[in-house]
């Protein structure tokens, strides 16, 4: 006979690398989901920076004129700063989601969460805020608003305006008694002759799980629940009536507490994180208008530059205003509002400074739209610095840099605290006195402002020997920024200030040499080469290049706070002269605040056939 050979066999390594691939790939978005909201998102917009700084004593937290209180004296003391690192971003201001400036208002509901106060505009102050007398709340109740803030942002804010009240009794009962019997299952277990009871408490545990994993409304209930229902609260009577070690019971509820503490927990990280992902990701539809114009300009050849124009475009004796944006809609709306507000339109010119990827869509946009007789240049920033300023290595286009700032009391930490937003001058603002070297002086718009009053005033303002004129925010202080500007000399009782709309003398600007002085600065404030570092920079750096060069602009100038205050009287917003939407809550997201959307909605285009076709409604 012929031997035959043995089987051979089989490889375990294959198989166990598709195993261990197979296991990977479900623990990645696990891990995804566990893990906080990243840094740094895909987007059209700046990112906020994140700043925790304890309260200035003599800021006001509460204009709200509570029964039974006065307002608070002013203190002269500077409080310390306190700067903590958030989502594990190692800097001492943390970027992404948002730091310090216009005012936060909560709105008291009946959730443990402090609503903030009105606008503390620059001065600290804003009696004309009116908002409702807010519950008081507990001490415990501010720790948590506190904790929840300072973890998630705006984002409490934004969840606690659209908090929705759970109407279905039923389910909230099926919920109570599925804690119940839980909590007293394993003692019944333990008890000798309850076997019958053990085995029903566990029949009706599975029923209530089973109907709750497919019904979350009482709509959805079966129609037999009630048979369920009842039957459930004999069985818990029935093991209530028994005698067990009321500590055990008491260890199983506690036990059942925390596990929904965390859930509950987990299922905000997630909210939250998709709540970031959507205040910092352009929409798809604007992507989709960014692309169509940008296809069109190069398909166009009937559009082409008004050579008549050029020569306002470095007239010194024009009014001109710079806007930074990467984003069409909004710059046009900046436009739109400020010419739709002036008197006279034939000396003012629009000066877009944008990037290379937004170029041709914003330049085919503002050649196919006109805005009375101003006119409009739309700028390559990247190719400019790169061509013209090479010296210069910043060479990206900066937005302008918001920040968030948590404000609270170490003295007195049953006071309300405060999550305000702070807009500054980004990197690239630095470089417009080189970009317009035959400028005398210009207005500086962010792109998230719209004007609704005459500006003309503004180009005849005196601002002395002062270079940046700017609406001051007195609520915070150079002093409780010391741990950010480490040893540089500069006035602790300073004011900061805002951007948003700036007068900006560039002969005394190139007189004083601010941008030099801003490039020493970089050097001494940019830890490493990383663009975290390099953007946390801007705030210090925009404070101490204008030390003492900053006219302060009348407070009632600008209302900021629109993208993350909610409760402004409706009538402070109508009249301002100009209205920021400085937050998270930009008013071309759907996630924008309904009552300021439509001021801005205002200037919007509405005959353009690429916003239909891509479906843009902001």
């Amino acid at each position: 006979m012929k031997a035959t050979a043995p089987p051979a066999k089989r490889r375990r390594g294959p198989r166990l690398a598709v195993l261990a691939l197979v296991f990977c790939s479900l623990l990645v978005p696990i891990a995804f989901l566990f893990n906080r909201f990243p840094a740094v998102y895909v987007t059209d917009e700046r990112p906020e920076q994140e700043v925790i700084l304890p309260e200035r004593h003599s800021v006001v937290v509460n204009e709200m004129k509570q029964p039974g209180r006065s307002d608070a004296k002013p203190d002269t003391q500077d409080a310390p700063v306190k700067i903590s690192k958030i989502d594990n971003v190692p800097s001492r201001v943390i970027t992404k989601p948002e730091v310090l400036p216009p005012p936060a208002i909560e709105r008291a509901k009946q959730i443990p969460v402090p609503v903030p106060v009105p606008v503390l505009h620059r001065n600290g102050s804003n009696p004309n805020v009116n908002i409702r007398p807010p519950r008081v709340p507990s001490a415990d109740e501010l720790e948590k608003a506190k904790a929840c803030q300072l973890e998630f942002g705006s984002y409490c804010l934004w969840s606690i305006e659209h908090k929705e009240v759970m109407k279905d009794a039923i389910v909230k009962i099926l919920k109570d008694q599925l804690f119940v019997a839980r909590s007293y299952y394993p003692s019944i277990a333990k008890l000798k002759g309850k076997e019958a009871l053990t085995r029903e408490l566990k029949q009706n545990i599975q029923d209530h799980e089973r109907v709750l994993s497919e019904s979350i409304v009482d709509a959805d209930l079966p129609s037999f629940i009630k048979k369920k229902i009842e039957k459930m609260h004999q069985a818990i009577a029935r093991a209530k009536s028994c005698t067990v070690d009321c500590n055990n019971v008491d260890k199983k509820l506690r036990q059942i507490l925390h596990m929904t503490d965390d859930e509950a927990h987990f299922h905000m990280k997630q909210s939250a994180y998709l709540y970031n992902l959507g205040v910092h990701t352009m929409p798809k539809s604007h992507h989709c208008l960014n692309m169509r114009l940008t296809v069109e300009y190069f398909k166009s050849t009937t559009l082409d530059s008004d050579d008549s124009l050029v020569h306002k475009f470095n007239n010194p004796d024009n009014r001109h205003y710079v806007i930074l944006s990467k984003n069409v809609l909004a710059a046009s709306v900046v436009i739109n509002s400020s010419v739709s507000s002036s008197e006279e339109t034939r000396n003012v010119v629009f000066h877009v400074l944008t990037d290379a990827q937004n170029f041709y869509a914003m330049r085919h946009w503002f050649l196919r739209n006109t805005y009375r007789e101003s006119a409009v240049n739309v700028i390559n920033y990247e190719h400019i610095i790169l061509e013209n300023l090479p010296e210069f290595s910043m060479q990206q286009l900066y937005m302008p840099e918001e920040f968030r700032v948590f404000i609270s009391s170490f003295e007195h930490p049953t006071e309300k605290s405060r999550m305000e937003y702070l807009s500054v001058f980004s990197h690239s603002h630095f470089f417009i006195p080189e970009i317009f070297k035959d400028l005398k002086k210009v207005i500086v718009l962010d792109d998230d402002v719209i004007v609704q009053r005459d500006l003309s005033f503004l180009w005849n303002l005196d601002m002395g020997d002062k270079v940046n004129a700017a609406v001051k925010f007195c609520g915070l202080r150079m002093g409780q920024l010391r741990n950010l500007l480490g040893e540089a000399t500069y006035d602790p009782q300073s004011c900061a200030w805002m951007s948003g709309l700036n007068v900006i003398n560039l002969e005394k600007w190139r007189e004083y040499n601010v941008t030099e002085n801003y490039l020493q600065l970089l050097e001494k404030f940019r830890n490493n080469d990383d663009e975290a570092s390099l953007r946390a920079a801007a705030l210090p750096i925009s404070f101490l290049s204008f030390q003492n060069l900053i006219y302060p602009l009348d407070e009632r100038l600008t209302l900021s706070g629109l993208g993350y205050q909610y409760g402004i009287d409706e009538e402070i917003v109508r009249t301002s002269t100009s209205l920021h939407y400085n937050g998270n809550m930009k008013p071309w997201l759907e996630l924008g605040i309904p009552n300021y959307r439509k001021y801005w909605k205002r200037f919007l285009a509405r005959d353009e056939r690429f916003m239909d076709e891509c479906n843009v409604s902001p």
